[in-house]
């Protein structure tokens, strides 16, 4: 008989599985995610999450408590009688009362080759680290971080210009697919759980706004890395004299180029800009309060040719 689950999410990456899981049968008693936040620079308004979005179209429960610290929140969860939790990008621990608090645990889904890229941006520091191989993965979670064992793993190519974006697309997609899959096994009673590995460990840290700005004194391979990495939120950038003054332009995409000359520098009329060894190719871009276009285009209104420099 289908199973009786909390699903907890938050952002856009968490929807398909939602959508999937209640697709597939199971009774979802509520839906947990993030509070609605303030909208726009004067807080007029709030916004409610891609999840609290999709959960009340499907005519779910939603909860969105600030913390799961609280004796109070801890029964309110037990009171649910779910026979499991299913978290995707939720954005809160869950301390043990509510590990323990569904009789079959908490399966997470995580978008990285456990135990490689534990933490908050799996996606991200894979692509800008040039790994060429990723995987979504269901795990039983613990009180660790992303240390539980793993049930059921899918491997993910990653191409040398894939970005961000795209990425995070295929692995939402897989993410679905799976855990529908995991809940099919444990239904059945014969969910397999292996351990991770002790060998391997890695940390995906929260991208820091103060490390999106390019270092073109860096290898080209590290620079196409960097900006496919943060495409398209939240966006490698540079600064560039535009009409007498520094204008900052997010780069969207770029592609590895033949070329050599002091950082920074535009070395021919396509965007072919050098970098501490070798050079990119800006392919796509943004300007200050545009919208993305290709660098033919961009060049078509702004005044940077060869020999100007960005930094």
């Amino acid at each position: 008989m289908p199973l009786r689950l909390v699903f907890m999410g938050t952002p856009e990456f968490s929807v398909p599985t939602l959508r999937a899981v209640a697709a597939a049968g199971h009774d979802i008693a509520a839906v947990y995610t993030q509070p609605p936040r303030k909208a726009g620079r004067r807080g007029l308004g709030v916004t409610r999450s891609p999840v609290h979005r999709a959960a009340e179209e499907l005519g779910l429960q939603v909860r969105t408590p600030v913390s799961l610290k609280g004796a109070d929140e801890q029964a309110r969860f037990r009171d649910l009688a779910a026979d499991a939790a299913v978290v995707v990008a939720y954005g809160l621990l869950l301390p043990r009362p509510i590990l323990d608090g569904a009789r079959l645990g908490c399966f997470n889904g995580h978008a990285s080759a456990l135990p490689r890229w534990r933490g908050a941006a799996p996606i991200q520091r894979a692509i800008m680290a040039g790994d060429r191989e990723t995987a979504m993965m269901v795990m039983k979670m613990e009180e660790g971080l992303d240390t539980g064992p793993v049930a059921l793993q899918r491997r993910v190519e990653i191409g040398p210009d894939m970005t961000a974006g795209e990425l995070h697309d295929i692995l939402a997609r897989g993410s679905a697919t799976l855990m529908v899959e995991a809940l099919a096994a444990l239904e059945a009673g014969r969910l397999a759980l292996t351990p991770q590995p002790a060998e391997g460990v890695t940390y995906a840290r929260k991208i820091d706004k103060g490390e999106t700005r390019i270092d073109w004194t860096r290898l080209a391979a590290d620079v196409h890395n960097h900006i496919r990495g943060l495409s398209p939120f939240p966006g490698a950038w540079c600064e560039a004299r535009l009409a007498a003054k520094p204008e900052r332009l997010k780069i969207l995409r770029s592609a590895p180029a033949e070329g050599t000359g002091a950082p920074g520098t535009v070395l021919d009329d396509a965007l072919t800009i050098a970098c501490g060894t070798g050079a990119v190719r800006l392919v796509e871009l943004q300007r200050a309060g545009g919208k993305p276009m290709t660098a033919e285009a961009f060049l078509r209104g702004a005044a940077l040719s060869r020999g100007d420099r960005v930094s």
